[in-house]
């Protein structure tokens, strides 16, 4: 099968997904010989041609939204501040925040010369997610209970104001079968959280 007609069904995957995996790519593309350099080089002169982008190592696009990225680290979902301001509840500006399971470095990246915080949470402590529909995508958001409790997890400030509103907004019910996950003492603070506003 010639370039062409790799390059050709490679693009097809890009427009069936939102992010592409190398190893999609891989499983796509089986030449006899030397499969690796041979799919390195379409990879490159896709990128090269600005014809595709890198999320980050192994993971591609044709868009230009960088909250794609969670899917270049699942299981993942956006969080914290991110899902503040997706749920209108925070109005300063917030870059993309993935929250993870997997073993990886934490801190800002940058993609598409955008910043992307990283942080890593627990396996136990993974769960309260929804997909939201945004044009064609799925985006993976930790729902409002979960925002609240990750707020509190990783210790993120949050203003009189904010914290009035989600608490206003809150299924105490939900709240309350997620905090079964955690430890009596964590559990306290959120309650105790509550309590004071």
């Amino acid at each position: 099968m010639p370039k062409e007609k790799y390059r050709k069904d490679i693009m097809l995957l890009f427009e069936k997904s939102p992010v592409v995996s190398y190893n999609s790519i891989k499983r796509l593309v089986r030449s006899k010989k030397k499969t690796r350099q041979y799919i390195k080089k379409i990879v490159h002169d896709l990128l090269s041609k600005n014809k595709i982008k890198r999320l980050t190592k192994g993971y591609y696009t044709i868009r230009d939204d960088v909250s794609l990225a969670v899917f270049a680290f699942q299981p993942a979902y956006l969080g914290l501040q991110d899902a503040l301001s997706f749920y209108n509840f925070w109005e300063q500006e917030t870059i993309p925040i993935i929250v993870t399971i997997k073993k990886i470095r934490q801190g800002i990246r940058e993609i598409f010369g955008q910043n992307v915080l990283i942080r890593r949470i627990k396996k136990k402590y993974f769960f309260g997610i929804k997909d939201y529909h945004y044009e064609d995508v799925a985006l993976p958001y930790s729902d409002i209970e979960k925002t609240f409790i990750d707020m509190i997890y990783f210790r993120q400030p949050l203003d009189e104001e904010t914290k009035k509103n989600i608490i206003k907004n809150l299924n105490r019910k939900k709240l309350n079968l997620y905090l079964k996950k955690y430890p009596r003492r964590f559990k306290d603070k959120v309650l105790s959280f509550i309590k004071t506003s």
